[in-house]
């Protein structure tokens, strides 16, 4: 390792007895090199894991257990079940940047002070085409739509960019790699978020109770994605971000409603 002279993979080395885990990858060092393996397996009893080398990685983050194509590295649906030794740090950077691509040098200009953010507005107002109605979402339908869509359900970034009053999200929530700008993912998603408002809105009468049940039916089938759908198939309804977005729209919209119905008897 003496001789390796990447300053990000470096430094980020140097910090491994702190970090340990990048997003779903855990990080031992050994004296002739680094283990790597899931976070699900660190007390798993290494001969029950499957050795795999580098060549392995790429089949390994590309596809679910199910088979399904995954899009989006740093989505928490990492297979486990294997271990991985590498040799030198030079071997290290080239697993974690199959693993996670670009995680180390972001970190590390997050880290410098060096990294630049490109909030929503920034990002949607140079869109052309098809996406330049993601420009017209408000604030608060936006800050909806980024709640479901990088919910850690589904992305284990670390979100520094935002758009007006969302706070970026806190360190221990997700993992040390970070979010700078917008991805293709999200951008598709408020698309669909956007064609979804222009839709003919229906008014529901609901009681308190009917909206917390319906909030606990969303919730759990967030929780068990239907398995032939698409993880960026927004077209479907039984898309988890899909029905993230709906829960994000019933609690807040829901709990406006209540709130001026509660000023309202106030004032009679």
């Amino acid at each position: 390792m003496a001789g390796f002279h990447n300053p990000a993979f470096a430094t980020f080395i140097a910090e491994i007895p702190t970090l340990r885990i990048l997003a779903q990858v855990r990080i031992t060092p050994h004296d002739h090199g680094f283990e790597l393996r899931h976070v699900d397996d660190t007390e798993t009893p290494v001969e029950q894991l499957q050795r795999l080398g580098l060549a392995d990685i790429r089949k390994l983050v590309d596809f679910t257990a199910e088979g399904q194509f995954c899009p989006l590295k740093t989505a928490p649906n990492l297979r486990n079940g294997w271990v991985l030794f590498l040799s030198s740090a030079e071997e290290l950077e080239l697993a974690l940047n199959q693993f996670y691509p670009n995680a180390v040098p972001d970190w590390f200009a997050v880290k410098q002070g060096t990294a630049q953010t490109t909030d929503y507005r920034t990002f949607t107002a140079r869109q052309t085409g098809m996406y330049r109605i993601t420009a017209m979402l408000s604030d608060a339908q936006v800050s909806e739509v980024i709640r479901a869509c990088c919910h850690r359900k589904f992305c284990l970034k670390q979100r520094l960019w935002t758009v007006a009053e969302l706070p970026a999200d806190a360190a221990n929530e997700k993992s040390a790699i970070p979010c700078l700008e917008p991805c293709a993912i999200l951008l598709e998603f408020a698309r669909k978020g956007m064609r979804i408002e222009q839709e003919e809105q229906v008014t529901l009468t609901l009681s308190p109770s009917d909206i917390a049940s319906l909030e606990a039916a969303v919730e759990i089938a967030t929780r068990r994605p239907a398995a032939a759908i698409r993880e960026a198939d927004f077209a479907a309804a039984e898309n988890s971000r899909r029905m993230q977005l709906a829960l994000e729209k019933l609690r807040n919209r829901s709990g406006e409603a209540l709130s001026r119905q509660a000023t309202d008897s106030e004032g009679a």
